[in-house]
């Protein structure tokens, strides 16, 4: 009796823990993908997104445009850059449940206030 109540209580544990691992999505995701976490785990639960996930709802020249910088700024752009172009990895700027420190703000600073981060 008192190891099916240590099972059963070890098992509760487990349960809540899993529970506790639940995370944040973001509104705007949240409409599209609803919970369905493997919509963007591609590569598993446990692992960034590939940036086909993303790219599955998020079209690159789209967002190159959105973010387009004036003539004089135009590489000033995260999403079509002077030293990546259009190849630098989502995941280095854009995070779904924790926010990032985009990998261009060591040097650069964009300021798009209207755009969901």
């Amino acid at each position: 009796m008192i190891k099916l109540k240590a099972v059963l209580a070890l098992t509760f544990g487990c349960l809540l823990t899993l529970s506790a691992q639940a995370v944040e999505v973001r509104d705007h995701h949240k409409e599209v993908i609803g919970k369905d976490c493997k919509t963007c785990h591609d590569n598993g639960i446990k692992q960034f997104p590939s940036d086909q996930a993303c790219l599955q709802c998020h079209d690159i020249d789209d967002l190159a445009e959105q973010t387009a910088r004036s003539e004089e700024d135009k590489w000033q752009n995260p999403h079509n850059n002077l030293h990546y172009g259009k190849e630098l990895p989502c995941q280095e700027c854009h995070g779904e449940h924790t926010p990032k420190q985009p990998l261009c703000s060591n040097c650069h600073t964009f300021k798009f206030d209207k755009f969901k981060k």
